[in-house]
């Protein structure tokens, strides 16, 4: 341990930072292995310790790693803006949590990537951690920076400052690493390029960007995207853990010193989804589904209550209403914990038959309000997006949850959806004010109803892939009827354009926008994710003097020859599935219904 460090960090910097408590490191339950390890590795997390203390995959990693007697794992996560500003000041570098040891004293350094608004956090970590930013520019004795997550399976914008994205479910793949680093340490690969090329080459869900060469066709659209060393496969397939009943998963996680954005036991119920919704990535990237038993989860849930206290439990999963022994499940987990005084909590909801059961089966948990997601209003878009939900089980939910104490309702909508007309969204209004009346039937007044409408990003391996997203006349057009129509109980948050435009050029660009992040990132991009950091004016400057034209990457369809920036990542999903589902969701209506899709010389960032 450093000790050095330590001493410094507390003498010249903690005393001056908000928060001091989220960099000290030595929570419960964290792990400390000061020697005798083969390999140290940092499990970096690009946005604030609240949220990344928080982040399922990164305890789970911290599990892998550690339960090996050759490895060790530390934490480190994105520096709040007054704490990076301590560490310019005093030129002392970001350090793991467990040792105090900086980031390019490191073996592998390890980003999980939940969203690509944290992409410029990433490049705060290298340069404050003592690393070279640019892949290109790093020495043979630096880390080997790696990236996984949600947010890697398009990861051409990142490929100037990651040496290999893993793709898919990451718990045997980081174990795969590691065991494969440390055979190439002892066998004395100490070139940079050597490594990075073996572990492509043995490990086939990474991908190393600086191995491949992209070429481009005149009109900026890419041509190719080639191989340049013997081994390297053309397309990568992500890993998938099969017996999911029996993955790594953390009993024992770290508590943490402040408060975080969840403090309680979360149990992954299920990975994937049953469903095929055409606008979700998440449902595509994450198959097939996989199950964990009533017995694994009800065991897990036991441990971890022991070693942490915690008075929630919140199952998780992309659909977790969908997952079929819910009822069982939460039956034995109320039995067991009602008398410890620990609620059962669930995320948002898929609507369906199910949800009529639930306000029962959660009937003790702190009811701040039930969130449910319908996504779109109307029958017809629902067929468009492959959203087949009806609204009687809707209201057969909602009304259960009135039974049952419940007085608030959360829904959660997109706008901007293909084919998307006045009539679809007025008919957010019109659910959202039928949902607040179905209180009355349970002898109540009507109910508060929050209904939050997002921008829809067409990301990537999803078969809106190929449409162009709806430009800012556009959205301003939804905000302002939405406005004009709301009123009694409902309530309208309306998430503005700006930053899903900057997500959408990063989900959907090529390794051109690379230089719109750096340069971004170089005016002040921090945080992005956050309402009270978030720089409109720092990203359209980065993007005009990167000559990164957003429009090209946000509103022209692309065509079905087009070779999309994400066509070497393979998630499961054949594209020609994918272009199918897409003609399909199109045909479902009249040709009038979508004029949008022709190319607008008006369209607007």
């Amino acid at each position: 341990m450093s000790e050095e460090l330590k001493q410094a960090y507390r003498d010249r910097v903690l005393p001056y930072v908000q928060g001091p408590a989220q960099y000290v490191g030595g929570e419960l339950n964290s792990i400390v292995k000061p020697g005798g390890v083969k390999l140290r590795v940092a499990l970096a997390f690009p946005d604030a310790y609240p949220v990344g203390m928080s982040h399922l995959g990164t305890k789970v990693l911290y599990e892998v790693v550690n339960r090996r007697a050759d490895a060790a794992a530390e934490r480190v996560f994105a520096p709040w803006p007054d704490m990076e500003a301590k560490l310019v000041e005093t030129g002392l570098p970001l350090v793991g949590l467990e040792t105090f040891t900086p980031l390019h004293e490191m073996d592998l350094v390890a980003f999980s990537l939940s969203s690509e608004m944290d992409f410029t956090n990433i490049l705060t970590i290298l340069e404050r951690g003592g690393l070279a930013i640019l892949a290109r520019d790093r020495q043979d004795a630096d880390p080997i920076v790696i990236a996984g997550g949600h947010a890697a399976v398009a990861p051409e914008p990142l490929a100037d400052f990651i040496d290999l994205f893993a793709i898919g479910d990451g718990e045997e793949t980081m174990d795969r690493i590691v065991a494969e680093m440390i055979a190439l340490k002892e066998s004395n690969v100490t070139s940079r390029r050597e490594r990075i090329l073996a572990l492509a080459c043995r490990i086939p869900c990474l991908y190393a960007p600086s191995l491949y060469e992209p070429a481009y066709h005149a009109d900026g659209t890419l041509r190719d995207l080639v191989p340049t060393a013997a081994g390297l496969l053309p397309v990568i397939k992500g890993a998938q853990v099969e017996d999911f009943d029996a993955a790594v998963f953390p009993t024992k996680p770290i508590i943490p010193f402040t408060e975080v954005v969840h403090d309680r036991i979360t149990l992954e119920v299920m990975r994937g989804c049953p469903w095929k919704c055409r606008f979700c990535e998440a449902t595509n990237v994450k198959r097939p589904v996989r199950l964990r038993t009533v017995e694994t989860l009800v065991r897990y849930a036991e441990e971890i209550y022991k070693n942490t206290g915690y008075d929630e439990i919140a199952l998780l999963s992309l659909s977790t209403s969908d997952y079929p022994y819910l009822e069982p499940l939460a039956t034995e987990l109320n039995r067991r914990f009602r008398d410890r005084k620990v609620s059962l909590s669930l995320p948002s909801l898929r609507v369906g038959e199910q949800i009529q059961i639930l306000p029962k089966l959660l009937s003790d948990v702190r009811k701040s309000g039930m969130t449910l997601a319908p996504e779109v209003a109307t029958d017809r878009l629902r067929c468009v997006i492959d959203k087949r939900i009806k609204n009687e089980d809707l209201f057969n939910g909602v009304r259960e949850a009135y039974r049952h104490g419940w007085d608030l309702v959360k829904l959660y909508f997109m706008c901007g959806i293909p084919t998307e007309t006045d009539e679809d969204i007025d008919g957010i209004i019109n659910l959202a004010e039928q949902v607040s009346r179905v209180r009355k039937e349970v002898g109540k007044p009507p109910a508060r109803v929050n209904a939050t409408v997002s921008p829809f990003v067409p990301k990537g391996h999803i078969p809106f892939q190929w449409a162009p997203m709806r430009d800012t006349a556009y959205f301003e057009h939804v905000r302002s009827r939405l406005k004009r129509r709301v009123r009694g109980p409902i309530r309208i948050k309306f998430h503005g354009p700006e930053r899903a435009f900057v997500e959408g050029v990063l989900a959907r660009g090529d390794r051109k926008v690379g230089a719109a992040i750096y340069t971004a990132w170089k005016k002040g991009a921090r945080f992005d994710s956050w309402d009270e950091h978030f720089k409109k004016e720092v990203w359209d400057a980065a993007f005009a003097e990167a000559k990164v034209d957003p429009a090209f990457y946000l509103f022209r369809e692309r065509t079905k020859t087009e070779r999309l920036p994400w066509q070497h990542i393979d998630i499961g999903r054949r594209p020609d599935f994918l272009r199918m589902e897409y003609d399909k969701a199109l045909g479902l209506v009249p040709e009038s219904y979508h004029p949008h899709f022709k190319p607008a010389a008006s369209a607007s960032y």
